[in-house]
């Protein structure tokens, strides 16, 4: 089998129908393929809708395969465990709020077949109104932590944007096709990455393997970014965010380099909160939590509030017990 497309589902029903009929819709002619749904222990009613899905819309159900988790795991872990289950070649990593648009696998497939050592290609992301999105950068270091002192990151460190096919140092995951021999290679991604920074240590250790990501802009999906878009979660992705970059750093640089990142990260967000006091619909609180968060990362993220979902099943299924 050619393709596989993979796509984790947490609590995100409605996105979820959205992107597998984006799937069938827009899927390439003559590449055999299954489609790989990852249920991350929702409670939603994903499940059921999935399984009526299936069974309505043949497009979708004769490639169907589901996978449920009984508790919610990082999405490091969840890909992981799609990756290795996956019969295909290449493997479509998408969000349930990515939503592929006509020619986006095929574009994908296309640059991973033209550079046979490539492990990753990343699409183009658009938010819903069609306006591309930063989806790829230059991997993170001391380097690209001055430029964004300096906001001079949108000209040093992202790497997404132009009509052309090519390298960058990693792409984010909510549209990556990613070669399966290679992802094997490297061992997949890394469960510590809970979420956040995961796709940038698998980009980072595929590169080191001599498999570089790729970013084709030929290739476009909406990002519909159900996560970012929910305020009440905030802080808790703040958290995760700069806890997960900052692991990225002590495992790829060491720590005193971890440490001049955090303090150059948390300089940045202080013009951003002062800015804020004047500018209309900006909230200087949020840069001052980011500052905050990128100087010392603690506190509750979406890990923890996955742990403390787990536990309450547990005391649940005891209760019953």
């Amino acid at each position: 089998m050619e393709l596989s497309y993979c796509v984790v589902n947490t609590n995100g029903r409605e996105h979820l129908l959205t992107c597998l009929r984006a799937i069938a819709a827009c899927h390439p002619a003559g590449v055999e393929h299954e489609i790989l749904v990852l249920d991350n222990a929702s409670d939603d009613g994903s499940v059921d809708l999935i399984a009526q899905t299936a069974q309505r819309e043949r497009d979708i159900g004769d490639h169907l395969r589901l996978i449920v988790t009984e508790r919610r795991q990082g999405k490091a872990q969840n890909d992981s465990l799609l990756l290795e289950s996956a019969k295909g070649e290449f493997c479509l990593l998408l969000n349930e709020d990515s939503e592929v648009l006509p020619g986006c696998a095929e574009a994908l497939l296309g640059a991973l077949r033209a550079d046979p050592a490539a492990g990753a290609a990343g699409a183009q992301l658009l938010a819903p109104d069609g306006t591309p999105q930063p989806c790829a950068w230059r991997l993170p270091g001391f380097g690209t932590a001055l430029a964004q002192a300096l906001f001079l990151h949108r000209w040093l460190v992202t790497e997404s944007g132009g009509g052309e096919t090519r390298m960058v140092g990693w792409a984010q995951s909510a549209a990556m096709l990613v070669r399966r021999a290679a992802a094997e290679e490297v061992g997949w991604l890394d469960p510590d990455f809970f979420v956040y920074s995961d796709e940038t240590d698998f980009c980072k250790r595929l590169g080191d393997a001599g498999h570089p990501t790729l970013y084709v802009p030929a290739a476009r999906a909406i990002h519909h970014e159900q996560l970012a878009n929910d305020r009440a979660a905030g802080s808790r992705r703040v958290v995760e965010f700069h806890r997960n970059r900052d692991l990225y750093m002590r495992k790829h640089h060491g720590p005193a380099a971890a440490a001049a990142v955090r303090a150059l990260t948390a300089f940045s967000y202080m013009p951003r909160a002062l800015a804020a006091l004047v500018l209309p619909g900006h909230d200087p609180g949020w840069y001052l939590l980011h500052a905050r968060q990128a100087w010392r990362p603690q506190g509750e993220g979406i890990r923890e509030a996955a742990e403390a979902w787990n536990a309450g099943l547990e005391a649940d299924g005891d209760a019953g017990a």
